[in-house]
């Protein structure tokens, strides 16, 4: 299969040429997440399929809430099934002055 072709917007610090797209999908499909064109989205939807690109998103390391919420909506799961939302919840802190 094609690799999908992607914009500089998400992977401006990145040798898109040199990248492993089975090996860093996960780091794809979070660049594409949190900083992608719509356009991106779909090319990664195609070339990953919409239950891969869910798993991975469920699996990323670090999500905005903005891209947690976005995600929710479209692969019908809670915030709390993100493995990077429970993390978010457990470095919280309450400061005492």
């Amino acid at each position: 299969m094609n690799k999908p072709t992607l914009s500089k917007q998400a992977f401006w610090d990145v040798d898109m040429s040199k990248i492993d797209y089975e090996k860093n999908a996960r780091y794809i499909v979070e660049k594409v997440i949190e900083r992608g064109k719509a356009e991106d989205f779909n090319n990664i939807l195609s070339f990953y399929g919409f239950e891969k690109v869910k798993e991975l998103a469920l699996q990323a390391n670090s999500l905005s809430d903005i891209s947690i919420n976005f995600c929710c909506v479209l692969f019908k799961v809670k915030p709390t099934d993100f493995k990077c939302y429970e993390k978010k919840q457990l470095n919280l802190r309450h400061w005492n002055f």
